[in-house]
């Protein structure tokens, strides 16, 4: 929450960006969908955070004051550091973060801790999302072909909607556990 603890966070991103090998362009990259969120974050801190004494700028019922500026460039740098720190653990490969993870739970194996089977399950937990993101695709097409209304209607109708959709991703996740 303050520009000395954010910029030691930036500079472990920076080096760890650096141990994991992975280029510049893809923090870019994984930036890019998320500027329109950050900028009207930004833009939100900047008109309705006050502070105090005579505003920088002031134009009809609008007034910018430093304190304002301060707070919106905060938040955006927070926002892209926190982007860029999610960015960094799905380009890293499943087989680094497996030893990765199992490495740091090490010391636990001496408390009779079954580190390497957690370390597994992680790998394979990560390995498995992008399989659910498909089936629920296909789930999903599939309910609008048989006429479901999954983008339409009010909240609570959406959310009722999702139900036959919900029911056999999970019989398929569990089946899957099963099968693993």
């Amino acid at each position: 929450s303050n520009p000395l603890g954010l910029t030691l966070s930036i500079l472990f991103l920076v080096a760890m960006y650096a141990v994991a090998k992975i280029p510049f362009k893809l923090i870019l990259k994984s930036l890019k969908p998320i500027l329109p969120i950050i900028l009207f974050t930004a833009v939100l801190n900047l008109f309705f955070v006050s502070g105090e004494g005579d505003p920088l700028v002031q134009f009809w019922i609008f007034k910018i004051y430093a304190e304002g500026v301060r707070y919106a460039v905060l938040m955006a740098v927070r926002v892209m550091a926190l982007i860029a720190g999610t960015s960094l653990l799905t380009y890293t490969s499943p087989i680094v973060l497996t030893d990765a993870i199992e490495q740091l739970l090490k010391p636990l194996g001496r408390l009779h801790f079954p580190v390497h089977e957690l370390a597994m399950m992680m790998s394979i937990a990560l390995r498995f999302i992008p399989t659910l993101i498909e089936e629920t695709d296909k789930i999903m097409n599939a309910q609008k072909a048989r006429g479901a209304m999954l983008d339409s209607g009010t909240m609570t109708e959406r959310i009722k909607a999702l139900v036959p959709v919900l029911i056999p991703l999970f019989i398929s996740a569990f089946r899957r556990a099963d099968e693993l």
